[in-house]
């Protein structure tokens, strides 16, 4: 059972998120909260799988709730639910640990699965909140340390690395390369140590931004 947190301050959509993750046999709401700093508790308290997590909210907003959740619990899997006027804090959010970003009009089963794919410790991501990400990256790359450059790629972790920025899964990918999902792991593995990135977002970012 994948046990969630959901956090945002709007109660109809937290109301929402909970019936759509109630109406899947292996997902289970733990908590809600409306505002950072509870969810930061809750998050301590209840120690979910996944956090579903808005980014502007009042007090403590999402991106600071990220960041302290995770100096708490670095296993957690945040996932941000993003609108499109969100752009200013998604970076922020990236740069916090968040390990997906997803659209709230997301497609209920699109979204379960990326509640799923969180806690089996991949990435969801919208490919267009991927496309902002990038963007992002692209105009604050002077402000932050240049990236690391990579080393010796194979051809096979090129393959990888570019389907990772279009935004697909490890099973995705494997059944594109026709490879077994556990080689695709060890290759989007290999190809963190060798651009410096953390998480796989980052890596997405780093397919886009150093091609």
């Amino acid at each position: 059972m994948i046990r969630v947190l959901l956090v945002d301050d709007q109660q109809l959509v937290r109301a929402g998120l909970r019936m759509l993750c109630e109406s899947a046999a292996d997902v289970e709401v733990v908590g809600e909260a409306a505002e950072g700093a509870t969810a930061i508790r809750l998050a301590e308290r209840l120690v979910p799988d996944v956090v579903l997590m808005d980014l502007r909210m009042p007090g403590v907003d999402g991106t600071t709730a990220t960041a302290r959740i995770l100096a708490q619990r670095p296993a957690a899997r945040i996932v941000v639910l993003t609108t499109f006027d969100d752009d200013d804090h998604l970076y922020p959010a990236l740069a916090a640990g968040a390990c997906g970003f997803l659209v709230k009009d997301t497609a209920p089963e699109e979204l379960l699965d990326g509640v799923r794919r969180a806690a089996a410790g991949d990435s969801p991501f919208s490919p267009n909140v991927l496309r902002r990400l990038v963007d992002q990256a692209v105009r604050t790359r002077n402000s932050q340390a240049p990236p690391a450059s990579p080393v010796g790629l194979t051809d096979r972790e090129r393959d990888v690395l570019a389907l990772v920025g279009a935004g697909l899964s490890n099973p995705e990918i494997a059944t594109r390369l026709h490879l077994g999902v556990t080689t695709v792991k060890t290759h989007v593995a290999n190809l963190m140590t060798k651009t410096g990135t953390t998480n796989r977002v980052q890596l997405a970012i780093h397919a886009h931004t150093n091609h």
